[in-house]
């Protein structure tokens, strides 16, 4: 089961994280594509990834703004879940803009 991440842990983790930050108990981060078909194809990559995580991000979409916030809701923060899955959308990101 996950734990949450305490500071320092969170401290050294967000330098390789460089594209988020943490906000109110949560990893966020927004990103602006070319279109807005381009943002649903990173919209709908992620969400094979959080079924497949059985993790799943809040997206809020905005046009062609995403904004990605990772929680562990049931730990009330931030997790290794969380880092992981924001890793992986940095990938899907990098691959699809």
């Amino acid at each position: 089961m996950a734990e949450l991440l305490s500071d320092d842990q969170l401290n050294d983790i967000l330098p390789k994280l460089p594209d988020w930050i943490a906000q109110d108990a949560a990893l966020v981060r927004t990103v602006e594509l070319a279109s807005f078909a381009q943002a649903i194809m990173v919209v709908n990559r992620v969400a094979e990834i959080a079924e497949n995580d059985n993790h799943h991000p809040d997206v809020d979409i905005r046009y062609k703004t995403l904004t990605f916030r990772l929680s562990t809701h049931f730990k009330g923060g931030i997790t290794a879940l969380d880092v992981s899955l924001a890793e992986e959308i940095d990938g899907v990101v990098d691959a699809l803009s």
